[in-house]
């Protein structure tokens, strides 16, 4: 998903997955994303923390919010819709092919 994007805070942002953003979800929950579970939002709202990160350093953006940061900012909500259009992306693809 490279066309990924979290508005927080009124400023948007590039928010996609990347091999860097798994490295940090496991560097910094120490499970894999395989692991990841509905409804678990504490890891969900980690590992969109991660995709931002990643996603603004390969894109030369900067994003300076730590993680508490991140989550104070951010709404249940504004995760859904981030995953919602991660899948239908993922389904768009899926039919081209």
């Amino acid at each position: 998903m490279k066309n990924g994007r979290i508005t927080i805070n009124g400023k948007e942002y590039p928010a996609f997955v990347t091999n860097g953003a798994m490295v940090r979800f496991t560097d910094m929950t120490g499970k894999e994303v395989s692991e990841l579970q509905d409804g678990k939002m504490s890891d969900t709202v980690a590992y969109v923390y991660c995709c931002v990160v990643s996603a603004c350093k390969r894109m030369g953006k900067e994003f300076n919010m730590s993680y508490e940061d991140f989550a104070d900012a951010t709404d249940p909500e504004d995760i859904t819709a981030w995953a919602t259009s991660l899948s239908e992306e993922k389904k768009g693809s899926n039919k081209k092919k």
